[in-house]
This record gives C-alpha cells, sequence and structure tokens, in this order.
C-alpha cells in the first residue's frame, strides 16, 4: 500500500510539474544592445575615456621623469663616484618600481570608476526589464548579451517594450 501511494504521488508530482512548465512564460532581451541605445551610455562612455586619458597623463610624466634620469644617469655614469653612482642607481629603481605599482592602481581605479559610472545605467536597464517582465507576466527573462541562451526559437524579445519603457 505505502509503494502504491509512493508511485502515485510521484506521478501526481510528476504531472504538476510539467503542467506548470508549460504554463512558463519566457522572454529573451540583449542587455548589450539595450545598453547601447540608452543615450546615458554614451556620456559614461566619454567620462571613463575622460578619466583613462587623466591616468595616462600621470603615467606619461611619470616615464619621462625616469627616461630623463636614465639618460642622465647613462650619459653622466663614467664621471661618477661610486657613492653618487649608487645613489642614482637606487633613485632610478625606486622610479621603476613607482611606476609598477602606479600602473597596477591606475588598473583597478579605472575598473572601479567605470563601474561607478555605469552602475546607474545598469540598474536602470534592470529596473525596466523587471517592470517589463511583470506588466507581461513573464517568469522568466533569458539575457541573450551575455551567451547564456543556447536555445531561445519559442521565447520572445522584450527589447522593444523595454525601449518603449525607457522611451527610447
Amino acid at each position: 500500500m505505502n509503494k502504491s501511494i509512493i508511485i502515485l504521488s510521484a506521478v501526481l508530482f510528476i504531472g504538476l510539474l510539467s503542467a506548470s512548465a508549460q504554463n512558463t512564460k519566457v522572454g529573451h532581451v540583449n542587455s548589450n544592445d539595450l545598453l547601447e541605445l540608452m543615450p546615458e551610455r554614451e556620456k559614461a562612455a566619454k567620462d571613463v575615456q575622460a578619466f583613462a586619458q587623466q591616468l595616462e597623463g600621470q603615467l606619461k610624466t611619470m616615464s619621462v621623469e625616469y627616461e630623463n634620469k636614465l639618460k642622465e644617469y647613462q650619459s653622466q655614469q663614467a664621471l661618477m663616484t661610486d657613492p653618487v653612482r649608487q645613489l642614482k642607481v637606487q633613485e632610478i629603481t625606486d622610479l621603476e618600481g613607482r611606476i609598477q605599482q602606479f600602473q597596477q592602481t591606475a588598473q583597478e581605479s579605472l575598473a572601479k570608476k567605470e563601474n561607478e559610472i555605469l552602475k546607474p545605467i545598469i540598474d536602470k536597464a534592470k529596473k525596466a526589464i523587471n517592470d517589463v517582465a511583470k506588466e507581461k507576466g513573464y517568469d522568466y527573462i533569458l539575457d541573450t548579451g551575455l551567451g547564456m541562451v543556447l536555445y531561445a526559437s519559442d521565447s520572445e524579445d522584450i527589447l522593444p517594450l523595454v525601449k518603449k519603457k525607457l522611451g527610447l
């Protein structure tokens, strides 16, 4: 008797799962395309580019200083006493280390700044996608921009709806 109850329960459970799966509404959107359409994206890209150029300018200044110290050392090396030569080598080595450290922190700063600038745009897009999904009764929205979908013929692209929601 217990076996038949377990089998009957399993059959009912599987039936309920398949029935609910048939009622699932799935849509998709390419988040990359959506972000490219948003007018805020252009200003964000310019802001990130300006910050990157500022960092590049600082790095270039440090590099010019390094090259000048190196040329000066190479041209006057023969005239220097050992203590002065050692001091100059140490200065050049320290500057190399500062340049390498700056490059590393500059990359980190640039990534942080880019995330900081893009976050409000991404949040706005997510909110619009969520609003459309709720309004249109979607159970799932897949992001084809991230390459996460292998097959999407039964889903509906909601990019036009999201564009409308954002006034694009």
